[in-house]
């Protein structure tokens, strides 16, 4: 039986929750599985807060809405943890994925998330190797540290495509954010 893995990511106009989801479903479609990325818009704007959609799976995906059940959220602007319900919805065992300087437990402390939460500081780690506080590529690699969705390698591949000459930091963004994203049940 195939294991269907949804993730939302909550981020805003410029930060690339969008292309995130986008490069992993690429680099599950290259892994021979199936995949499906979009995003929520509406008016948006740079700044304004935007939904994107990932489904993984080993089978076909039939569904075609929204994800209103994910496994996992990944939250690229921590400021938005106080104008959204990140959470609404989220499985149970499901996992919180914050860009934020605090560690898990500040946050779970913080915001009384009762499932398990991973933190990475990827504004750093983005402006540390891209030059610039995007910070889709470094949650990719939180990601990737809570889920094996995909493999890096295959990301990597992706990141040439999408990126070329910019891919070497984007890569770096992501292997760093791998290796630091500190996770708490």
């Amino acid at each position: 039986m195939s294991k269907l893995i949804e993730i939302r990511w909550h981020g805003r106009g410029g930060l690339g929750a969008v292309t995130s989801a986008e490069l992993v479903a690429r680099a599950a479609i290259n892994e021979g599985k199936y995949a499906q990325s979009f995003p929520s818009f509406g008016p948006e704007r740079r700044g304004a807060p935007v939904l994107a959609f990932l489904r993984v799976s080993d089978e076909p995906i039939r569904i075609r809405t929204v994800i209103h059940r994910p496994d996992a959220v990944a939250v690229l602007d921590p400021g938005l943890l106080h104008a959204v319900d990140v959470t609404a919805g989220l499985k149970n065992g499901g996992t919180i994925i914050i860009n934020s300087r605090k560690s898990p437990a500040e946050l779970k402390s913080e915001f009384k998330f009762e499932w398990p939460v991973a933190s990475v500081y990827a504004t750093k780690i983005a402006r540390e190797t891209i030059g610039l506080p995007i910070t889709n590529t470094s949650m990719i690699g939180a990601l990737l540290r809570v889920i094996e969705i995909v493999k890096i390698n295959s990301l990597m591949a992706q990141f040439q495509e999408r990126f070329g000459f910019r891919a070497k930091g984007n890569i770096e963004a992501m292997r760093r954010a791998y290796d630091e994203t500190v996770v708490q049940e």
